[in-house]
């Protein structure tokens, strides 16, 4: 078995790409810009290169490359929604509140494959849709309410019985569900730089290998000191590091749960036993609390992902778990090989939902995505610039909430691990 392992790094979308193309080199003079960005994944360089599209000049900063975090290691799907359905939002904000949230969280694969399409980014992009199944027949009542919501958001989606998803996955594991052909799936890392060259070529200015050591609020704006000395002075900041946030700001850490999300890869599948599996190149996401999410790669390979240890992966036997659940829910892949391993920390919300943060003038925070960050953060992205420059006639979507630390969030190892206990109970019982 190939066991190639690389904690800070997935090997498989590293060398999928053949290195690294961009030129972000690390900040070696002090410089002014409209708007500067702490953070080069997908919230960022969305936000930046929709500003740039306006006009505006932005400068993006980050402590490695862009995509180094989960943006360029996850399990490439693209879905839109959160993980409540749009009669939940209305009853929890009111008509006036959830409809544009509904509108624009219903909208957010669009934002993506808008993206690629404009500017040209190849990253395997497919629009295969995304099938959500049960094994539970009390959970398949959820879900037919859930796709019946969606329905009447006008949504392309619709109801599928067992015998369905067993010839559309090729498991017999699960008893129903829905598909919601809005969602598709890309290659994380292209995308991701993909998004980073298109905003270079419209003048947005990135710099890797950049830790932003403090803010300083100043008259008529901001200094973002750099680690090795350097600043960048601007009009407005945007703190978009999402899993990976530090202390930049005060109790912003403590407001996430920065959980692991582990995926292999096995090799890519022989056409005969390829066939069997997500035939039509849709992306899946079971209805488990502690779900199993799964996909097809543009080589053929089969990629699965789920929880994992709150610390950092130490090697192959972190990622075990994972490679049962492809044998228990595909029993024809019995002694596949497994290719690679990697992760990338999802910021969790104690609601969530989405965070948006504007604890100084000038300064806007955005993270929180509870693992749909490729549709979200690119959608927020979008809708922070047009917030950010006044877009008449655009009504910002996402709540603006004050920062809430969680209660003894030092200890939120002890969180996740109570956490999946608990839920890996509920999901025996339902």
């Amino acid at each position: 078995m190939t066991q190639q392992f690389n904690a800070a790094f997935p090997p498989s979308l590293w060398e999928a790409t053949g290195g690294d193309p961009l030129k972000t080199p690390p900040l070696q003079a002090s410089a002014r810009y409209d708007v500067a960005i702490v953070g080069a994944g997908y919230t960022g360089l969305s936000t930046a290169l929709h500003l740039a599209e306006a006009g505006v000049s932005v400068c993006v900063l980050d402590a490695h490359a862009p995509g180094w975090g989960a943006s360029g290691r996850n399990g490439g799907q693209v879905i839109p929604g959160l993980k409540y359905d749009p009669d939940q939002l209305r009853v929890m904000f009111g008509s006036a509140v959830a409809d544009p949230l509904i509108a624009a969280i219903g909208s957010a694969a669009d934002t993506v494959f808008d993206l690629i399409g404009r500017h040209g980014i190849d990253c395997e992009a497919q629009r295969g849709g995304w099938i959500q199944p049960t094994h539970s027949s009390k959970v398949m009542r959820a879900l037919e309410s859930r796709a019946r919501q969606w329905m009447a958001e006008g949504a392309p989606v619709r109801l599928m019985d067992g015998a369905e998803v067993t010839r559309r996955i090729g498991t017999g594991a699960y008893v129903g569900g829905w598909k919601d052909e809005r969602a598709g799936s890309l290659h994380p890392l292209k995308y991701c730089r993909g998004l980073a060259q298109a905003a270079q070529r419209l003048g947005v200015i990135i710099h890797g290998d950049t830790p932003v050591a403090s803010l300083e609020r100043r008259e008529g704006g901001w200094r973002l000191h750099a680690a090795q000395g350097p600043h960048i002075d601007a009009d407005r900041v945007v703190l978009a590091t999402n899993g990976y946030t530090d202390d930049l700001w005060p109790h912003l850490r403590q407001s996430v749960i920065a959980a692991n999300s582990f995926i292999v890869a096995t090799r890519p599948l022989p056409p005969e036993l390829g066939a069997s599996i997500l035939p039509g190149g849709e992306v899946t996401s079971d209805s488990r609390r502690l779900l199993l999410y799964y996909r097809r790669d543009a080589q053929g390979r089969l990629l699965m992902g789920g929880r994992g240890p709150f610390r950092e992966p130490c090697g192959p036997a972190d990622f075990a778990h994972l490679e049962r659940s492809v044998a228990l829910l595909f029993p024809q892949l019995a002694g596949v090989e497994f290719e690679y391993r990697w992760s990338g920390r999802v910021a969790i919300t104690r609601d969530f939902l989405p965070h948006v943060h504007e604890p100084a003038a000038g300064l806007s925070i955005a993270l929180g995505y509870n693992g749909r960050g490729i549709a979200m953060a690119s959608t927020m992205g979008r809708c922070l610039a047009q917030r950010l420059t006044g877009q008449a006639g655009t009504l910002f979507p996402f709540p603006v909430s004050t920062i809430q630390p969680i209660p003894l969030h030092g200890l939120q190892r002890f969180y996740i691990a109570a956490g999946v206990a608990w839920y890996s109970v509920l999901d025996r019982f339902s």
